[in-house]
């Protein structure tokens, strides 16, 4: 099994990878998850001049859009991979957001001071930490007495046919090796309570958790295919083992699978992710 400096660079290096693709299709990502970032926000109470950290932020969301909320207030917005950060300060420079920072760090060694932020998010990067129970503590130690710390993941697969119809279409072809439940995964965190009780452990009171519900959208199967190449690093990888009849019935099945949601002259696939909140 490899180690936590392991996975984390290898981490930097996907991300790094896969963040044109996540740049490119933004805007059908953030329309899939604004319900999430909307839930967690108003969980949070921000304030006009709140001091907010958004940990893994990928191209900056949840963080850009409590800058917007707080405009007297000042967001940091951290990642792992340098080129997910240069995305979130295109979007930030975008939208003339100009109370944002940007800082290259993983969750588990956050560089900043005891009690510096009035919130902290890390929306569905939690899932991908290699030991959680540190990046906790560092959520509790960086947040203000009084403040409040949110986080959302995937609840299970049954769930979540946007991410399952592609999954079970590549099982089909593709040897897919059970994952490690330990291991860092999008399901890593499914089983309700599991965060919760690491809030817990880490001092944080009040906690509370609930789920939401997603929408992804896309115009056409076609699309639908194309944006899941581009984002999702665990298909990529069976992709590259199948040849090319192999991929043709991958995406045959991927269409037949995605069809089901097609509705409107759209395909609307549903998806369930799941907030946790606790204050210091």
């Amino acid at each position: 099994m490899p180690t936590a400096d392991e996975i984390r660079a290898s981490q930097r290096e996907m991300w790094g990878k896969f963040s044109a693709g996540w740049e490119k299709w933004d805007e059908i990502v953030l329309n899939t998850n604004r319900e999430v970032g909307e839930a967690m926000i108003d969980a949070l109470e921000i304030s006009d001049d709140q001091r907010h950290l958004d940990v893994a932020a990928g191209t900056g969301e949840p963080g850009l859009s409590i800058a917007a909320r707080a405009p007297k207030g000042h967001v940091t917005v951290t990642d792992i991979a340098p080129e997910m950060l240069a995305a979130a300060k295109r979007r930030a420079a975008k939208h003339g957001l100009t109370n944002v920072a940007f800082r290259e760090c993983g969750a588990e060694e956050l560089p900043f001071e005891d009690d510096t932020f009035d919130s902290v998010t890390c929306r569905f990067g939690f899932m991908f930490v290699p030991d959680v129970s540190r990046a906790v503590a560092e959520f509790a130690r960086v947040v203000k007495t009084g403040g409040r710390v949110a986080v959302s993941v995937w609840a299970g697969p049954e769930v979540n046919p946007w991410a399952t119809v592609p999954g079970l279409a590549v099982a089909s072809e593709v040897h897919m090796p059970a994952p490690d439940p330990d291991a860092p995964g999008m399901y890593r965190w499914a089983q309700p309570g599991s965060v919760s009780a690491k809030f817990s452990a880490a001092g944080l009171r009040d906690v509370t958790e609930w789920d939401v519900p997603t929408l992804l959208v896309a115009d056409s199967l076609e699309q639908y295919w194309q944006l899941v190449q581009e984002l999702t690093a665990p298909v990529v990888a069976a992709l590259i083992q199948a040849d090319a009849a192999a991929r043709a019935r991958i995406a045959a099945k991927v269409f037949e699978g995605a069809s089901q949601y097609q509705t409107d002259g759209k395909v609307k696939l549903p998806g369930t992710a799941r907030c946790i909140v606790g204050a210091k």
